[in-house]
């Protein structure tokens, strides 16, 4: 008994010495953020409503609140970091607009310009200098776009073949994820897409699979897909107007989205933003709290019920933030 009781013990104390904490770094604002870039351990960017930005150059000790001026009003969805002092930020509509910045965030330059009616921005990615725009559809047509000089000049293109959706199918500006370039480095990048609402697509080059996740409504569907090579890749979603319900709120594959299976314990509510820590270790979020996978998305185990939008691992480096509603960034201590 005396052993059963140590082995007990050592069993907990290792669990909890491994468990994963979340460390909230601010949360003095009235801004909703659901942009977020990490380029670094210490170079973190966010965006989001009231024409703010948030970046901070020492792993998130300090932040540095930037309104861009002449866009106090707008919600910027999306950013693309570069380094400490470039970034790229999206908003959606009304017009839709890019702005980019090369100091800091003290002056930005609109890179992006479309006022069509109906025009409504998604989601930016980039690999390396080579980056993609989604936005919903117009006339039944998505939005495409394609940038080779780091979002300075930009390109309506066809990312993939299938580019008239369903009626009721969108794309959700959640989290900026929603879309993920791969591989550029190495020749023709792969370039995933995931719709949302009334049907849910997997979308890459001239493939169109419909994903066994919750559909059928507009608040229903998937939210975000992340990829840790060209074949694996997990996606997220649910329902945001019910988020505690798990129902059909993750998929991932292993060969590239020609086949997508459901893990056997699901992410415990709705989710609009996944991403890969390690291959085998995988974090999501939504407004219902967050979880972590350390088996490859098979498994996950609720750690916080704190609500965020977005997550990130650092592009270059092990950092792991969150950011969310009240202009809440957090990150991941162990």
């Amino acid at each position: 008994m005396k052993l059963v009781s140590f082995l007990s013990f050592l069993l907990f104390f290792f669990f909890c010495a491994n468990a994963q904490q979340i460390k909230i770094l601010t949360d003095s604002s009235k801004i909703s953020l659901r942009g977020l870039s990490v380029v670094n351990d210490n170079v973190i960017w966010g965006s989001g409503s009231s024409g703010k930005v948030a970046r901070s150059i020492d792993g998130g000790k300090n932040f540095e609140w930037i309104t861009v001026k002449g866009y106090e009003q707008r919600d910027f969805r999306d950013i693309e970091a570069f380094d400490a002092n470039t970034a790229l930020i999206m908003a959606v509509a009304e017009p839709a607009v890019m702005l980019k910045t090369k100091d800091g965030g003290k002056t930005w330059k609109e890179v992006f310009h479309n006022d069509t009616k109906g025009m409504f921005l998604d989601a930016i990615d980039f690999d390396g200098k080579i980056g993609c725009v989604i936005g919903d559809p117009v006339s039944s047509k998505a939005f495409q776009a394609i940038s080779f000089d780091s979002g300075e000049t930009w390109k309506q293109a066809t990312l993939f073949s299938k580019d008239s959706l369903s009626e009721g199918e969108a794309f959700f500006a959640a989290s900026g994820t929603n879309i993920k370039m791969y591989g550029s480095h190495h020749g023709k990048p792969e370039i995933y897409c995931v719709s949302g609402g009334k049907e849910s697509n997997f979308y890459a080059d001239n493939k169109q699979i419909i994903l066994p996740v919750i559909q059928g409504k507009e608040s229903t569907g998937a939210n975000s897909i992340a990829a840790w090579d060209k074949k694996h890749l997990i996606v997220v979603g649910g329902d945001f107007a019910n988020d505690k319900d798990s129902t059909g709120n993750c998929v991932y594959s292993d060969n590239s989205g020609k086949t997508w299976l459901k893990p056997k314990t699901s992410p415990h509510g709705y989710r609009s933003c996944v991403a890969y820590i390690t291959k085998n270790k995988l974090i999501c979020c939504g407004t219902s709290g967050v979880d972590i996978s350390n088996d490859g998305g098979l498994n996950w185990k609720l750690i916080s019920n704190e609500s965020f939008n977005v997550c990130a691992k650092a592009k270059k480096g092990a950092a792991v933030f969150l950011a969310g509603r009240n202009g809440t960034i957090a990150m991941i201590v162990q």
